[in-house]
């Protein structure tokens, strides 16, 4: 049996995402020494209670909170109480923010400052657990721009030093038509949220805000519906369950399964049955 003591951290490094680090960990008796890092510290409390120093004074970051210590500042951390502290956390780049200011209005080189080391935003909280989620289940790079993309938004606009008023573009019919036609003609491929950016003419941050607007979903849910409408045809032509997971674009037959039965209430294996019996 695995002793209840031991500390538990899992690390992944994402190039695609611009190089961003996350880190899932449980500690018990971990007690970080005063240091700091290139990126920011971004964490959310998922049991537990932490206490840090932080610009000069500690701080407590109980269950639900988010952490948040700029680039190159000092801090520690350690357990508020005996029975430890788990956290999910990333730690983008000034580079990244920069890029996501860039497409807010924000100018070229703009990095934010989060002047609250210690905040509780339960909605954005439970966005970046979505994003940790599916960050470690999902291949979709779709899906997983858009979640990493709107998360780090987020931060920025409610929690920054500095005030963000979101510039209201003109909707460009042709430019998210254009966007709409390569996500049918590509349905089995896997996108990224910059490709569609770039046909559109628009930020990614913005283009998801607009294709929602006219279109009822985000891409990488647009994209998902169309893969089960064709899925559901594929298998009214009697194609195998699996054959037609790969031919639409899930990464393997469960995903397939899963995304089908959410949406239709039955699985895909039933609805194929039951189109072949002519009931």
């Amino acid at each position: 049996m695995q002793e209840k003591t031991k500390e538990q951290t899992r690390f992944s490094y994402h190039r695609e995402l611009g190089g961003l680090e996350v880190v899932d960990a449980h500690y018990y008796r971990k007690n970080f020494s005063r240091h700091s890092h290139e990126g920011y510290t971004i964490n959310v409390i998922d049991k537990g209670v932490q206490k840090f120093y932080y610009s000069g004074c500690e701080h407590f970051a109980p269950e639900h909170s988010i952490i948040f210590v700029n680039a190159d500042e000092i801090h520690n951390g350690q357990s508020a109480t005996d029975t430890g502290w788990s956290y999910h956390g990333m730690s983008p780049l000034e580079s990244q923010f920069s890029k996501l200011a860039a497409d807010l209005g924000l100018g070229p080189n703009f990095a934010p400052y989060f002047p609250n080391a210690v905040v509780n935003d339960p909605h954005l909280a439970g966005q970046m657990r979505q994003m940790f989620s599916l960050l470690a289940s999902s291949d979709n790079s779709l899906l997983r721009e858009t979640l990493v993309y709107g998360v780090m938004s987020q931060l920025m606009i409610k929690h920054g030093k500095r005030r963000i008023d979101l510039r209201n573009y003109r909707q460009d019919h042709v430019g998210l038509d254009r966007v709409k036609a390569f996500i049918h003609d590509h349905l089995s491929e896997n996108i990224s949220l910059e490709t569609l950016a770039l046909l559109a003419g628009n930020s990614p941050f913005y283009l998801v805000r607009q294709f929602q607007k006219k279109f009822g979903l985000p891409p990488h849910a647009y994209q998902i519906q169309q893969r089960l409408k064709k899925g559901k045809a594929l298998l009214r032509q009697g194609m195998k369950v699996a054959a037609v997971a790969s031919e639409v674009g899930f990464h393997d037959q469960s995903h397939f399964h899963r995304h089908f039965k959410r949406a239709m209430g039955f699985t895909p294996g039933y609805y194929a049955r039951e189109v072949s019996s002519g009931k």
